[in-house]
């Protein structure tokens, strides 16, 4: 008898592992129902002309043994800005409790999804009021929807397993050529090709939910259709072989780097199955299990621009017959006749999460480039580190001091998309990295 009560006991063991962990998860469309103008390229001057891969919002709730819930949300648009963030940060701590520190979200950077309220980088679109009036209906439409999926996944909450791991994939390539020209590719620069995975299973083995990123741009195709791009096939991709499961993207470091060869649907296609088989070799790997307590960070650092253009040099640039040059200078001619004088840094997002000792997240703002996530794994220990770009405000792009010394097009003519007064200083890097550092100890307890 006693042998027998040994047996059930270790046969209990997995079950009772499994309880130490609560997770929920589950999606919604968030395609436009309609033509609407579509975020990402500079010299788009039409809406959209139909849906060739419907797009999602997506919500992973997680609750520690401890009752710690945070929530995962990730979205197949450009990018979050700041003011929809906080408004959907609003409304979840009302709502369900959840503090701002326990909320990450996270976009893939499609450049095949819509405009929201609050981007700055459409200088060049050619919207009038009515094209505004459908962006701003959307825009409500889709901050309701999120806060309504984080409710759906903390109702499906079950005991759970997790496990993280890392694979990798060879497609993105660093953009740009030597001297900062674009574009590549470069097969000789930067990109960090690394796919971490966090697995989240029922009790019962069968996969819940599964998060993974990469550090590519999401521009394979210019279409004016809504897709999204490798991001939303490789999601498709996993979800169609696990009925029932939910496959997020979470975009890392790449705002250096691209798909190539591109250009085709065939060619996103072929990048998605590439990146779910990636993902789907690593749980035939094995997975290292997940445990402890969740600690989590989020905080704002001042990040410093370089000193701006004169009032003199932007009254010129207002001449100028590039509509981004000239929509960049007026702005910034309204703010020094408001203000008496532009912004001197940016309130930047670093975000932190620490699962035990067994995974650390860390979630940056804007389009990181990928040495920020190739740098932070060498000093944080890469095995069990994941950084990602554009999560909770999706502003600028954020160089390193290499690509800053170089110039081009992330160190300078980008900010004029982003209606920001000119290029960061050069203490971005160490601004960034001293952060981030900060940040983990913190979740670290060191």
């Amino acid at each position: 008898m006693k042998r027998w009560c040994v047996l059930w006991a270790a046969l209990l063991v997995p079950v009772l592992s499994a309880a130490e962990w609560k997770a929920g998860a589950a999606k919604v469309p968030m395609t436009p129902q309609g033509p609407l103008f579509m975020a990402g390229y500079g010299n788009r001057a039409r809406p959209s002309e139909g849906v060739a891969l419907e797009l999602y919002a997506k919500a992973l709730v997680l609750e520690d043994p401890a009752g710690t819930r945070a929530v995962l949300v990730t979205t197949d648009m450009l990018g979050f800005p700041a003011s929809l963030s906080n408004a959907i940060a609003d409304r979840v701590r009302e709502k369900y409790g959840i503090p701002r520190d326990r909320l990450m979200l996270n976009s893939s950077h499609t450049h095949c999804g819509p405009v929201v309220m609050g981007m700055a980088a459409v200088p060049g679109y050619n919207m009038k009021p009515k094209d505004w009036e459908a962006v701003a209906v959307y825009t409500r439409e889709l901050e309701d929807k999120i806060v309504a999926v984080i409710g759906t996944a903390i109702k499906q909450m079950a005991p759970a397993r997790l496990s993280f791991g890392k694979t990798v994939a060879g497609f993105g390539v660093h953009r740009r050529m030597p001297g900062g020209k674009l574009w590549g590719p470069n097969y000789a620069g930067p990109a960090d090709h690394d796919v971490p995975v966090l697995r989240v299973e029922a009790a019962d083995g069968s996969l819940l939910a599964v998060a993974f990123g990469y550090g590519t741009h999401n521009s394979t195709v210019g279409i004016f259709k809504f897709h999204g791009d490798y991001a939303g096939s490789a999601q498709k991709w996993l979800e169609d072989r696990h009925p029932g499961a939910v496959a997020m993207f979470v975009m890392g470091c790449g705002g250096d780097v691209k798909a190539y060869p591109n250009q085709t649907l065939e060619l996103v296609d072929a990048y998605g199955a590439t990146l779910g088989a990636a993902v789907e070799q690593r749980f035939q790997r094995g997975m290292v299990p997940v445990n402890g307590d969740l600690k989590t960070h989020f905080e704002t650092v001042p990040l410093k621009f370089a000193e701006p253009p004169t009032r003199a040099q932007f009254e010129e640039r207002a001449k100028s017959r590039s509509p981004i040059t000239r929509r960049h200078a007026e702005t910034m001619l309204k703010t020094l006749d408001r203000d008496g004088r532009l912004p001197a840094d940016y309130p930047y997002p670093v975000q932190a999460w620490q699962f035990g000792k067994d995974l650390t997240m860390v979630a940056l703002g804007g389009e990181v480039v990928s040495e920020y996530a190739l740098r932070l794994n060498k000093e944080l220990g890469t095995e069990r580190l994941w950084v990602a770009g554009y999560s909770n405000d999706e502003f600028a792009y954020i160089p390193s001091v290499r690509i800053l010394d170089e110039g081009g097009y992330e160190a300078d003519s980008s900010m004029e998309f982003y209606l920001l007064p000119g290029r960061w200083a050069s203490s971005v890097e160490e601004t960034v990295v001293g952060a981030v550092h900060q940040a983990v100890k913190r979740v670290r307890g060191e």
